[in-house]
């Protein structure tokens, strides 16, 4: 790696790690480019403004989410075990987080996006991207569950909005009770959700 791909790489890294566990609104320039131990002129260099920094930051942090995510949503998996490990990987995620910094972050993108939306519409935008991309993980997961004959719902693009809604939806109430036990049960809603049973996976 370049020294100035290694630069732009410590700029976006810090700015997501910084931005999902405190807020964008909290974390300015000056404070991302002295953890990042890159001069603020460099940083321009990148990226015109934080708004960019951040749009770039929230691509980033997707796609090294998306090597977990292929794992976790292969074929070769059972498509309700897809959606059990989802789950499961959701509820790790966050109480590793808790461990590192004493409190549950929730979801980068959906913080950022409700902190943002209504304001800077880059931001926005790339959210509602990235969201995209999440459902159509567990629209396949649901499309596969109906050929197995697990799940009877016709509309399987919508049923994993919902899907998505209610992980958003608790991933919230983590964050607001600082608990990442709450998440603990996600996949039992999700299964009620579906009208099937934890154990039908297995």
């Amino acid at each position: 790696m370049t020294e100035e791909a290694d630069t732009k790489q410590r700029l976006l890294q810090t700015a997501c790690l910084l931005i999902w566990e405190q807020s964008y609104g909290s974390v300015s320039v000056d404070v991302i480019c002295l953890r990042a131990n890159v001069r603020k002129g460099s940083f321009y260099y990148f990226f015109p403004s934080k708004s960019d920094l951040a749009v770039a930051a929230m691509e980033e942090h997707w796609q090294k989410s998306r090597v977990a995510l292929d794992r976790i949503f292969s074929p070769q998996l059972g498509a309700l075990e897809r959606l059990e490990n989802f789950c499961d990987f959701i509820y790790e995620r966050q109480k590793e987080k808790k461990k590192q910094t004493g409190k549950v972050c929730g979801c980068p993108y959906a913080s950022m996006a409700s902190e943002l939306s209504t304001q800077d519409e880059k931001i926005r935008r790339k959210a509602v991207q990235i969201v995209d991309r999440y459902c159509k993980y567990l629209e396949n997961a649901l499309r596969d569950a109906k050929e197995e004959g697990l799940c009877r719902h016709k509309d399987c693009a919508a049923r994993a909005r919902e899907i998505y809604c209610q992980i958003t939806g608790a991933l919230i109430q983590a964050k607001i009770q600082n608990d990442p036990e709450i998440l603990k049960g996600l996949k039992n809603s999700v299964f009620r959700l579906l009208g099937v049973g934890a154990a039908a996976s297995r």
